[in-house]
């Protein structure tokens, strides 16, 4: 039987190794890689091609609902689960617009990763109880006439430029920019003067204000 070939996603090295530990015990699950960034995240899923990425949100580099994207728009075939401590309804959204076959909480039961897992190699999806619940109550609000919290009109940012932010507000120069992303300096200026005309932003305490208030990065871990 051919196992479920998996690849770890998270900035924190002890609880990737936790949980690669945990999917061992699995006969029908393998852990082929791991990735302590979003953007090594979609490096090695692009190379490695796994069954399941099993991704954080809160990364550095490229967070984890950028890396779904990412890896989602180059191949919409390949499962991805978010499993994180957030359970703001934001990110669930935005998971699930991502295209996501599940979202977990950290403080979910082991079981539920591995169920998880499983379910969406076969082509199903998963959520934590907590998320399902935060799913309907507000499926229930936006069918009775609701629109307080509807969902937020796209972006005006390009995938590039949401990038070039979360750099920005972690405090990365344009050099490192520019290698990181592996395009040139001017390039980087370039991106840096058209989100910040795009947003109305005339600095880089305001570019670190709006990638936080916006999710582009994770204070709390």
């Amino acid at each position: 039987m051919a196992k479920i070939r998996v690849l770890l996603a998270d900035d924190h090295t002890i609880l990737r190794k936790g949980l690669g530990a945990l999917l061992a015990e699995e006969e029908d699950i393998t852990v082929i890689a791991e990735a302590e960034d979003g953007r090594e995240a979609v490096e090695k899923a692009f190379t490695l091609d796994p069954d399941v990425v099993v991704m954080d949100i809160g990364m550095p580099s490229l967070n984890g609902l950028e890396a779904v994207r990412v890896i989602k728009k180059g191949r919409p075939e390949m499962k991805v689960l978010i499993l994180t401590m957030h359970e703001n309804e934001e990110y669930i959204t935005e998971a699930l617009k991502a295209g996501v076959s599940g979202y977990l909480i950290k403080k979910s039961a082991p079981r539920d990763l591995i169920t998880a897992i499983r379910l969406a190699n076969q082509g199903e999806s998963f959520l934590s109880p907590a998320i399902s619940t935060k799913v309907i109550h507000r499926f229930i609000r936006q069918a009775a006439g609701d629109t307080t919290d509807s969902v937020q009109m796209e972006s005006p940012l390009t995938s590039r430029e949401r990038e070039v932010v979360q750099l920005i507000a972690e405090g990365s120069a344009n050099k490192e920019i520019a290698a990181r992303l592996g395009i040139s300096i001017k390039t980087v200026k370039n991106h840096r003067s058209n989100l910040m005309e795009k947003l109305d932003l005339h600095n880089t305490a305001e570019i670190t204000q709006f990638a936080i208030k916006n999710g582009l990065i994770i204070l709390d871990k």
